[in-house]
C-alpha cells in the first residue's frame, strides 16, 4: 500500500472536524512536514480561522515520531486533548493504519496528592486546618472542598485539578496537592502505586503525542532533571507567550511570610541551635523587608546583603541537618520533614542567586497592599538559555496569529534566542518564519480608527477628551464594545463614566468570573465588557456582540517595570535601539492580540478604535500598525462613527 499524501490526510482531518480546507492550512502542514523531516526549526504566523492546530497535528501525527505539543492557555489543551486529537486520530487512522496514542502532562501540583489528602498536610501549629476533616458536617467552604475532593478521589481516573467541577480555591488545593520539591518518591510512599501525578506520566512516556504547557516545557528546560518524556518534535502553540511563561518559571521571590513559615516548619526537625540560626536570619530579614521601597536594586544595599548571606547560611545549615536526623516521634515524618527540606531550599537557593550578584540577573522590591514587601530576581533574557536548551537535538515548530511584529519575525526570534534568518554560523540554529496570512478580508472586514486629534496620554491623570470619544464611539455603535484599557485603574474610571452617560450595560473585569463576563456580553449585543490584560489576548465572541474593539492608550510597559526598563538598558548598553526592541515589541504584541478580539469569523464587522493619537503621529505608530491586522485604515472620527452606525444598523435588521 502507497504511503498516504499529506494533502490526502489533511483532507481526511478537516472532513472529520466538520471544517473548511483553507489554503493557509495547506501552507503551514507542508511547511511543518518539511521541518520535521529535516530537523529544522520553523516559525508560522497563521491567523485567527486558519485552522492552525490541524496544520500541525496532521504532519506530526503522520510523521511517526513522539511529538510534544506546549501550549499557553488551558483552554487550548482542553480543545486539543478533548476534541482535536480524538477526531484526527480517528479520521487518519483508516489511511495510517494506526491510531496514534496522546496524553496531556502537567506539572505535579495540577494533580491530586493521594498520601496528602488521606494523611493531611504538615501543618503550623496556628493553621490547624486538616481538622476540617474530623468534623461530621465542615461548616466552612474549605471544609466542605476538602471533603469533596475527598470524595472525587474515588471517582476520579486522573486526579487533574481541571477535571474537578465545580472547582475549588487555591486554598483548599494546596491543602491536597504537592509540588515536585515536596513529594515523597512514588517508591517511598503508601499510596504511590495508585498516584494520579505517576500514572500521567506513564501514560506520556507510552504516548505519540503529549500535550503539556509552557510552564512545564521551561521547567524541563530549566531544571535539568527531565519531566517530559524524549522527544523528536516540539510543537509550540501561543508561541508568542513563551518568553513570559519561561521568565516566569525563571523568577525567584523571598517574602518575610515565606521565610517565616521555613523556619516553623523546620524548628521541630532539627537541633535548637541550626533552628534559632534561621530564626535569627529571618528576623533580620524581616527587619530589612520593613523598609522596602519599590523597584530595581542596580546594587543589593549592604543591610540586605547581609541580610541575605545570613539566610543562605543559615537556610544551609538546616538543609543539612533536614538530611541527616531522623526523630521517629513525629508522625508521618517523611511527609513532614521533605515539605520542610523543599521549603528551605527554596530559601536557600534564591538567597544564594541573589548574592552571588550575575549580571544576568535582574533584583528588585516589589510592594502589595495586601501581602507587604518581596524580593525578587529574574534573568535579563531568556534568549540563550532558549537557545541552549530548547533548539538542540529536536526539530521545533512555534506558531500563533502574532508573530510578525513590524512586518518580520527578527523581533521574536531575537527574544527566543534565534539569530536572523539566514545568519551563517555553526551555533546559530537555523531557522525559516513563514506567514501564511488568514482567510478573512481584513481591509474588508475591519477599520483601524486612531482619533488623532485626542491629546497624548499622560503617565496619570484623568482624559476628559478620552471619555467623550469613547462615550461617541459605544453610542455608534449601539454597545456592542470591548474595552482594551492599559490598567484596571483606567478600566474602572471608564466603566464609571459611562454608566452614567449611556443606557448600555457596562461589564467590568473583577466584579464577576471572567468566564461569566464574557457569557453575559456575548448574550446581549447592547453590552459592553471593559478590562485590562487578560481581555487583550482571552477573548473570542464572534458576531454582532463585539463590533468595536477600542485601546485606551499604547500598551508600553510601565517606565517603572523593573524588568522591562533593566532589558531595555541592556539593549542600550550593546548599541540597540531599546525602546523598539522591548517596549515597543511589547506593545506590538499585545494590540496585535487585542487587534485580534474583533474579526473572529468570516461573517464579522466592526471597527478597532486606539484612542492615542501617537499610533498616528509618532515615528514607531508604522512599525506598530504593520504589526495589526492589515485593516481600512482611517483617522476620521465621522468615519469611524458613520461606519459603527451603519454596522450597528445592518446588526439589527438581522434581528441581533
Amino acid at each position: 500500500m502507497t504511503k498516504p499524501s499529506l494533502p490526502e490526510l489533511l483532507h481526511a482531518a478537516v472532513t472529520a472536524v466538520g471544517g473548511v480546507e483553507r489554503p493557509g492550512q495547506v501552507t503551514m502542514a507542508t511547511a511543518v512536514a518539511d521541518a520535521v523531516d529535516d530537523s529544522s526549526h520553523l516559525l508560522v504566523q497563521a491567523g485567527t480561522g486558519t485552522g492552525k492546530s490541524l496544520g500541525y497535528l496532521v504532519p506530526a501525527l503522520a510523521h511517526g515520531e513522539r511529538v510534544v505539543i506546549a501550549t499557553a492557555t488551558l483552554a487550548l489543551q482542553r480543545q486539543l486533548v478533548e476534541r482535536d486529537l480524538p477526531r484526527t486520530v480517528e479520521a487518519l487512522h483508516p489511511l495510517l493504519r494506526r491510531r496514534p496514542q496522546f496524553a496531556m502532562l502537567k506539572g505535579r501540583s495540577n494533580y491530586l496528592c493521594l498520601h496528602r489528602l488521606h494523611e493531611g498536610a504538615p501543618q503550623d501549629e496556628e493553621e490547624g486546618l486538616f481538622d476540617q476533616f474530623e468534623a461530621a458536617t465542615p461548616t466552612s467552604k474549605l471544609g466542605q472542598d476538602l471533603l469533596r475532593m475527598r470524595d472525587w478521589a474515588d471517582e476520579t481516573e486522573t486526579g487533574d485539578r481541571d477535571d474537578l467541577t465545580p472547582g475549588v480555591s487555591d486554598k483548599a488545593w494546596a491543602q491536597a496537592s504537592v509540588s515536585s520539591r515536596e513529594c515523597l518518591g512514588a517508591t517511598k510512599c503508601a499510596y504511590g502505586a495508585e498516584c494520579f501525578a505517576e500514572m500521567a506520566r506513564e501514560r506520556a512516556k507510552l504516548s505519540d503525542v503529549v500535550v503539556t504547557n509552557h510552564a512545564l516545557l521551561a521547567i524541563d528546560a530549566i531544571e535539568g532533571a527531565p519531566v517530559l518524556p524524549q522527544h523528536e518534535v516540539l510543537i509550540v502553540d501561543e508561541a508568542h507567550e513563551l518568553v513570559s511563561r519561561v521568565t516566569g518559571v525563571a523568577t525567584g521571590e523571598l517574602t518575610p511570610g515565606q521565610v517565616n513559615r521555613a523556619v516553623r516548619r523546620s524548628a521541630k526537625l532539627v537541633n535548637e541551635k541550626v533552628a534559632d540560626g534561621l530564626q535569627t536570619a529571618a528576623e533580620g530579614f524581616e527587619r530589612v523587608m520593613e523598609l522596602a521601597l519599590p523597584g530595581r536594586l542596580e546594587e543589593i544595599p549592604e543591610d540586605l546583603g547581609y541580610a541575605l548571606m545570613a539566610l543562605r547560611d543559615a537556610a544551609r545549615e538546616v538543609v543539612s541537618a533536614l538530611g541527616s536526623t531522623r526523630d521517629k516521634s513525629v508522625q508521618d515524618e517523611d511527609a513532614v520533614r521533605k515539605q520542610a527540606l523543599a521549603m528551605v531550599e527554596t530559601v536557600h537557593s534564591v538567597a544564594e542567586r541573589i548574592t552571588n550578584g550575575s549580571e544576568w540577573d535582574v533584583v528588585w522590591y516589589e510592594r502589595h497592599d495586601r501581602f507587604g514587601a518581596s524580593l525578587r530576581v529574574a534573568p535579563l533574557s531568556v534568549s540563550g538559555l532558549l537557545r541552549e536548551k530548547l533548539f538542540t537535538d529536536r526539530s521545533v515548530i512555534l506558531t500563533s496569529a502574532t508573530l510578525k511584529l513590524g512586518g518580520d519575525f527578527n523581533g521574536v526570534g531575537a527574544s527566543l534566542g534565534l539569530s536572523p534568518e539566514g545568519t551563517p554560523g555553526e551555533d546559530v540554529p537555523q531557522w525559516k518564519g513563514l506567514d501564511v496570512g488568514s482567510p478573512f478580508d481584513y481591509p474588508k472586514q475591519g477599520i483601524l480608527y486612531v482619533a488623532k486629534h485626542l491629546a497624548t496620554p499622560g503617565r496619570e491623570g484623568s482624559r476628559g477628551d478620552m471619555m467623550d470619544e469613547l462615550a461617541e464611539l459605544v453610542e455608534a455603535a449601539g454597545g456592542r464594545t470591548l474595552g482594551l484599557f492599559s490598567s484596571m485603574r483606567a478600566a474602572q474610571a471608564a466603566a464609571e463614566e459611562l454608566r452614567g452617560r449611556l443606557d448600555n450595560p457596562i461589564l467590568l473585569q473583577g466584579e464577576e468570573t471572567l468566564g461569566e463576563l464574557i457569557k453575559s456580553f456575548a448574550a446581549d449585543p447592547e453590552t459592553c465588557l471593559f478590562g485590562t490584560l487578560s481581555l487583550w489576548q482571552g477573548v473570542d465572541v464572534p458576531g454582532p456582540s463585539c463590533q468595536l474593539v477600542i485601546m485606551d492608550r499604547i500598551p508600553f510597559p510601565r517606565p517603572d517595570d523593573p524588568l522591562m526598563s533593566a532589558r531595555q538598558k541592556a539593549v542600550e548598553e550593546g548599541g540597540g535601539n531599546g525602546f523598539m526592541a522591548v517596549a515597543a515589541t511589547h506593545a506590538a504584541l499585545l494590540m496585535a492580540q487585542g487587534a485580534g478580539r474583533l474579526v473572529r469569523a468570516t461573517g464579522d464587522r466592526g471597527v478597532v478604535a486606539v484612542l492615542d493619537p501617537r499610533l498616528a503621529n509618532a515615528r514607531y505608530g508604522s512599525y506598530l500598525r504593520a504589526s495589526l491586522p492589515d485593516f481600512w485604515y482611517t483617522t476620521d472620527r465621522n468615519q469611524a462613527r458613520r461606519s459603527l452606525a451603519a454596522i450597528d444598523a445592518a446588526a439589527k435588521a438581522d434581528g441581533k
